[in-house]
């Protein structure tokens, strides 16, 4: 239950930020980032000294900037998917099978660019999820220390060009100055040595986040407790019973640990229902949970064997590629070999008084510090209520004492961030001879956290060079190499600190940029190239990073065509055109996040703060960010941008000079086996002096300098505009043929709906809840439904080829690239099931909003479609098939899709021989006959006029042409389920492995969201019938169940609503029964899979859980080998004991057992407080409007109306029991309708994984390679 955002530097307020992504508090600590990397995403902002770029020809196009929060420039590595709770009313996905098996999948970061295409990043069930802009967030309460302004005259002379000695002089004293701190956080400590920090903050308002962070994790473990932490984490929170009282008050509740930490942290009201402050009890569950925990033997024996099952569940092959990465990287510490999440043989032996004993050491009020960010205004009542609850904890006992007591004294306790975790250059290393635990008698908070000695790798160190490692493993599908340098920490507190990071990413960025764009072939030699500078916390030390991953067969090409670039970059540096446009682009993010400063969740805020003390970063607010950005701007030079840009790439560039910085670490995972068209498999061959040969050979390559590119103002000139306008004379019209008014506008939710002439429908809302921000959505209908037999896959690798083109019109995708950047825009494609959907995110400043339409108009009217284009785009989906069977979830989940659906490729990948059927002319077609100006929909939301959007709709969209050949009619091929009964229902795949894990999928059909089926019925229409009968058989139009029930039962919403509830019940008895009651695994979930468009849905149970060992001896039986090539898994199973088997069958008796165990009304009460608390949270963001906007005037979704928005609350609370086992009938849950496939992976595995039903060839991770980023996921889990 780990995470950690292992950030960079954290200074907030400049556009240098790291974003965590968007309302963490559901699913938050899934796979958390170690690193930094491009990133524009988020509702806030952090300013960060980290920088990533992600240079990616083949796979997601990663944009140039990224979100700048607070003014910050800086890159987040991909986070883990926060919106699975977007609203239920949207409801879109993608390729069935992945979403499955990508639950804990990273997806894709966003930045100002175009054309990102997101098809092939899966998710669950609401597929076309918005993001919105970035957010800043803010830190640390201390005083103004410096001003923001240059001194008087300063940037009058530089502009005069008199640097003479005394404005020199002036200059250096301020940029020694320190940095402005953020004035509205409150520090302070107990006597017991707690310390306390409180941020008021209204987003989302009545509520707040109380997160206790305990300063010791797994890198505080001796060499016989590994996983010790996480043990004691899930031990104290899952038993305390004052955490179960808040379950009720609308209260959410985890903890996870990492190497250097262990948080609890609770996001609850402010008040209960009897408007009593609900703090206190929050703050008292805390105080039970980390310093007065039970170590029952039943809750240990509990817990042993949840963790046990999440070990396994973590143990993915990109977890292990992690670990290869860690410990090469921190060979010389104690990082390489404590990781949270422990060892088996170990977590199996613990009893109470071992894990006791550990508590009481590590577990004490000074080694803690407690966050409180939200809704609270009272800092003096806060603080009180902190003492009252924790005041005399640790104080009957021992009392602790504090490493560095000066720097939190009585008054420095409010002047100075927590240095005393800060991370700097004399980190120590805490050995098992000089730190027992038994003589630890001070119980002293380490000054420095993680407490390890770091080997530095600086420019003329006597450090000698390490061979290249090379990782090699059968589950690998692709070659990635990392090359390694790490350095101390650089805090960031003065002018000149953030200048430097100021620096950086302008010139990172420039590198970015260059390999994103320069290589257009239809083999290129990488699939990503990604540069990563960044702090992390959690390891104590910066670290920059080379990252290539490539197609084994061509490795070589791709080590010396990333390590020329970076060469060539170092040598002749940034171009002044370069340093123009990307200082610019980061001033305008800045701007546009100061004006957001209002706008940023506490969570983010919190998780912030938190990162930066682990820093020792300084911390401002988005508008004292913004004004220290512009106040160094005029002192950046193009010498020192390329200067201090160089020495980041000295390690790369400078490779195997004497003077240059050695690696860390070079790192090369690769697949013992790789696939050669015409020769099928082959066994993968490497070697360390191969690997230097290549890079070597990357610098000897000739270089050259980079050449100026013209960056376009507009995409429609002012006259082209005038030209279209006088052609095709946009106007609106009559919004349906119900009405003759053209514009409806509502007054209560703010919704305007139009109608253009070309049949293109829009809908907009003026919001100001994210200043200057605005989002934009093009959904069409069809999506991969759409898919001719004759052209599989046609859809998804349309858009794909047409985001790998990036081309509009005259424009080149540099051009078009450039242009977004210089506007901040945000520009992906997407496609799923249902629809293609186009997603921009742009600013209001400098016309963003007009640019975005014009990037709109043009893709829409002039798309360029490439054939190299369209080869990447086919090789990327015949790559991601390849790699399914080196995946136990996506082979798992493959199987029991195409089994449920008959083998209906629509809802998984496009198989090699579809691929190989396609052409450039067939995905064009495919796609662009879509955009029918009816079948089209465009929302709107943002921080503009009345008048400004009008505008741009009618000279944009309603220029747009209106008509194509889409015939969906007659090419639609309703999809449908297999015939029952049938013997694919119970099914098991096998992958060979060193380790072992297992998996299983249960799902079953359901209508969809509107209350159709797939064998025609609408469910809705005979519950209106049925609700007119009275108890006599005669009609009547009495409320015959009030009228809130009957209103809902005749609401077009009925089953989006109870299955929305439905769902939450069922989630809830899957973990009380099958989690905490009989320990089966660690992970379970149902998620529904609604349909807007298509008339079907299913519902989908994932659990993880452990083979026992008592199935391998069953594999060396012939018998056993014949069943299972004969597919008789099913009755196999009955006969041996895995426990995968008895959380399925536990998974199946919760699921049927609804009617026998009858839902409370305490369950509902709880599930409808959970979905409206999501709601009301959601409530400002932009995107989650442009969610409730989807399908609003669709007419393939004719339910849809504005009432589906206006009623939700209303809807909800409206609900009973007997409204939620109506919708339960209408899941199938027989034994001839549920389906279920289990994985098991295991050294002792009879076979491969068998192919793919639907094609004889073979088949972890989009698009085939695995995630890239040092130590994603080592953390644990969150505990529930």
């Amino acid at each position: 239950m780990a995470a950690s955002t292992s950030a960079s530097i954290s200074v907030v307020g400049t556009g240098l930020a790291l974003t965590p992504p968007p309302h963490h508090h559901r699913h938050r600590h899934r796979h958390p980032p170690s690193t930094i990397s491009t990133r524009f995403r988020a509702n806030r902002s952090f300013l960060s000294s980290s920088s990533s770029l992600a240079f990616s020809p083949r796979r997601e196009r990663r944009p140039l900037l990224k979100a700048l929060h607070h003014g910050g420039l800086g890159w987040q590595r991909n986070k883990p998917d926060a919106w699975n709770h977007h609203t239920f009313l949207l409801g879109e996905r993608t390729c069935t099978s992945c979403c499955l098996a990508s639950a804990r999948k990273r997806r894709a970061n966003l930045a100002p660019g175009a054309f990102l295409d997101k098809s092939s990043f899966p998710l669950h069930s609401n597929r076309l999820r918005g993001v919105q802009p970035p957010r800043a967030t803010v830190g640390p309460d201390e005083p103004h220390a410096a001003s923001t302004t240059w001194p008087e005259g300063i940037a009058e002379k530089q502009e005069l060009g008199l640097f003479d000695s005394e404005l020199v002089e002036r200059v250096e004293e301020f940029l020694g100055a320190e940095l402005p701190s953020h004035p509205k956080l409150h520090r302070g400590q107990l006597k017991n040595g707690l310390r306390y920090l409180i941020l008021p903050n209204k987003v989302p308002p009545n509520r707040f986040e109380a997160h206790l962070e305990v300063h010791a994790g797994a890198i505080d473990e001796e060499d016989d407790e590994q996983g010790i932490a996480h043990m004691i984490e899930h031990v104290a929170f899952l038993g305390s019973k004052k955490r179960e009282k808040l379950l009720g008050t609308g209260a959410r509740s985890n903890a996870y640990t990492d190497f250097h930490h262990t948080v609890f942290h609770i996001h609850a009201p402010t008040s209960t229902k009897d408007d009593d402050d609900l703090l206190p009890c929050v703050l008292d569950a805390l105080n039970e949970i980390a310093f007065h925990p039970k170590f029952l033997s039943s809750r240990i024996e509990k817990e042993r064997r949840a963790i046990l099952s999440e070990l396994q569940m973590m143990n993915t092959i990109e977890y292990r590629v992690d670990c290869q990465l860690l410990q090469h990287l921190h060979s010389e510490n104690k990082l390489s070999k404590r990781f949270p999440i422990g060892l088996e043989e170990q977590i199996k032996k613990w009893d109470a008084d071992k894990i006791r004993k550990f508590h009481e050491c590590w577990y004490f009020p000074a080694n803690a510090t407690l966050y409180i960010v939200g809704d609270v205004d009272n800092i003096s009542k806060t603080v009180y209520q902190i003492e009252a609850v924790f005041g005399q904890t640790g104080l009957d006992n021992e009392k602790g004492s504090v490493a560095t007591p000066s720097a939190f004294g009585a008054m420095a306790s409010f002047l100075v961030p927590k240095l005393s975790v800060g991370l700097g250059g004399n980190s120590i290393e805490r050995s098992a001879n000089t730190m027992d635990q038994s003589k630890i008698s001070k119980k002293e908070r380490h000054a420095v956290r993680p407490p390890v000695k770091h080997n530095w790798y600086l420019p003329g160190s006597s450090t000698n060079l390490k061979p290249p490692q090379i990782f090699q493993h059968e589950l690998l599908q692709n070659f990635s190499i990392n090359m390694f340098c790490k350095i101390p920490v650089n805090k960031v507190r003065t002018y000149r600190d953030l200048r430097n990071v100021l620096m950086k990413r302008i010139f990172l960025s420039a590198l970015h940029f260059r390999i994103n764009t320069r290589y257009k072939s239809s083999n290129p030699p990488f699939t990503s190239v990604e540069l990563d500078h960044s702090d992390s916390g959690r390891e104590g030390c910066t670290v920059t990073t080379l990252t290539i991953t490539a197609e084994p067969k061509n490795w070589q090409n791709a080590i010396r065509v990333a390590v020329h670039e970076v060469r060539r970059l170092k040598e002749f540096g940034v171009t002044q055109g370069e340093l123009t446009r990307y200082l610019d682009a980061l001033l305008k993010d800045s701007e546009h996040l100061a004006a957001m400063i209002d706008n940023v969740s506490s969570v983010d805020n919190l998780d912030f703060i938190m990162e930066s003390d682990a820093l020792g970063h300084k911390v401002m607010d988005q508008r004292q960010g913004h004004e220290s950005l512009l106040s160094l701007a005029g002192t950046v030079t193009l010498d020192e941008v390329n200067s201090v840009g160089a020495k980041v790439l000295e390690f790369i560039a400078d490779f195997g000079k004497p003077t240059a910085p050695v690696p860390a670490a070079i790192v090369a995972c690769v697949p013992k086996k790789f696939h050669i068209e015409g020769a099928g498999e082959t066994e993968f061959k490497i070697s360390s002096t191969e690997i230097t040969d290549a890079i070597k050979a990357g610098l000897d390559y000739p270089i050259q300098p980079e050449p100026e590119l013209e960056v376009p103002k507009e995409l429609i000139p002012s006259s082209k505009l005038e030209e279209l306008k006088e052609q095709r004379n946009p106007t609106f019209i009559p919004v349906s043929p119900e009405t003759n008014a053209t514009k409806l506008h509502d007054k209560e939710t703010g919704i305007t709906r139009r109608r253009l002439a070309n049949g293109i429908p829009v809908n907009y809302k003026i919001s100001k809840s994210e200043t200057q921000s605005g989002v934009m959505r093009l959904i069409v209908g069809g999506g991969r439904a759409a898919e001719t037999p004759e052209s599989r896959g046609s859809v998804i690798v349309g858009v794909r080829t047409l985001s790998e083109g990036g081309r509009v019109g005259n424009f080149s995708r540099e051009q078009v690239e450039l242009f977004c950047v210089n506007h901040l825009i945000n520009c992906s494609l997407e496609s799923t099931e249902e629809f293609i959907s186009m997603e921009f995110r742009f600013t209001l400043r400098d016309n963003g909003m007009r640019a975005a339409f014009q990037l709109l108009h043009m893709v829409l009217e002039n798309s360029v479609w490439l054939d190299d284009a369209f080869d990447r785009a086919r090789q990327l989906y015949l790559s991601y098939y390849r790699s399914i069977p080196k995946s136990l979830e996506r082979s798992t989940a493959h199987k029991l899709m195409v089994a449920m659906l008959d083998g209906d490729e629509r809802f998984i990948e496009p198989t090699p021989k579809s691929l190989e059927n396609l052409t450039l002319q067939t995905v064009k077609d495919a796609v662009m006959n879509q955009f029918v100006g009816d079948n089209m929909e465009v929302s709107i939301v943002g921080d503009f006029t009345e008048e400004e959007i009008e505008s741009c709709i009618l000279d944009y969209l309603g220029t747009a042409q209106a008509t194509r050949n889409f015939k969906r009619e007659q090419e639609f091929y309703p999809p449908s389920f297999r015939s029952s009964p049938s013997d694919l229902l119970s099914q098991e795949v096998f992958l060979k492995d060193t380790d072992e894990r297992a998996c299983a999928y249960i799902a079953g059909p359901a209508p969809n969201r509107w209350g159709f089926t797939v064998d025609g019925k609408d469910l809705l229409e005979s519950i209106n019938n049925a609700a007119t009968i009275n108890d006599d058989g005669a009609k009547s139009d009495a409320p015959q169940a009030g009228g809130l029930q009957r209103s809902l039962r005749g609401h077009p919403l009925f089953f989006g609503i109870t299955m929305g509830l439905l769902s939450e019940i069922i989630n809830s008895r899957l973990f009380t029964n099958v989690r905490d009651s009989l320990g089966l695994t660690y992970d379970v979930s149902f998620e529904l899979n609604l349909f807007d468009r298509l008339k079907l849905g299913w519902y989908v149970i994932s659990v993880t859980s452990t083979p026992s060992k008592v199935w391998a001896p069953f594999l060396e039986h012939s018998l056993f080998l014949f069943l299972l090539s004969n597919s008789f898994c099913s009755e196999v199973s009955s006969h041996i004991d895995l426990q995968v088997h008895k959380a399925v069958d536990a998974c199946k008796n919760v699921l049927r057992g609804l009617h026998s165990n009858k839902i409370t009304d305490r369950e509902l009460d709880r599930a409808k407080r959970t979905l409206l608390m999501r709601h009301e949270a959601e409530i400002k963001s932009n995107a989650y409007w442009l969610g409730l906007l989807a399908h609003l005037q669709a007419s393939s979704v004719p339910r849809k109306d504005i009432s589906c928005i206006k009623d939700l609350t209303f809807l909800y609370d409206a609900a009973t029991i007997e409204d939620i086992y109506r919708a339960y009938e209408q899941l199938k849950v027989d034994e001839n309708s549920l389906y279920s496939c289990i994985g098991i992976a295991g050294a002792e595995a009879v076979q491969d994984i068998a192919a793919p039903l639907v094609e004889e060839e073979p088949i972890d991770t989009y698009p085939g390679v695995i995630p890239v980023g040092r130590g994603l996921s080592t953390m644990t889990r969150p505990t529930t």
